[in-house]
């Protein structure tokens, strides 16, 4: 499902302006991301949470050139479902 498809579905079961849910939806993802880059985490409670997860520093090889490097520290986003998310997804059938 593509974004374009959320803001089409939504519009329809709510009958607001697709403008209007296209810029709601923009927004809402804007402000996971903002809030996510200041390395807080979001939780939406019986969705889900966006979690910031730090990366130790480690070494690596590059095998093509026989060489080691260094990959420095950093953080990654990772999103872990609700229980009651996974239940549902995993429950249901076609």
């Amino acid at each position: 499902m593509t974004k374009a498809e959320i803001v089409t579905e939504i519009a329809g079961k709510t009958n607001i302006e697709k403008v209007a849910v296209q810029q709601t939806v923009e927004a809402f993802m804007d402000a996971i991301k903002g809030a996510m880059a200041n390395g807080e985490n979001v939780y939406l409670r019986g969705f889900g949470s966006f979690v910031v997860k730090k990366r130790a520093e480690k070494t690596g090889r590059n095998i093509s050139r026989n060489t080691t490097i260094i990959i420095p520290a950093h953080n990654i986003p990772s999103f872990k479902p609700a229980k009651v998310f996974v239940n549902e997804v995993k429950h249901k059938v076609k």
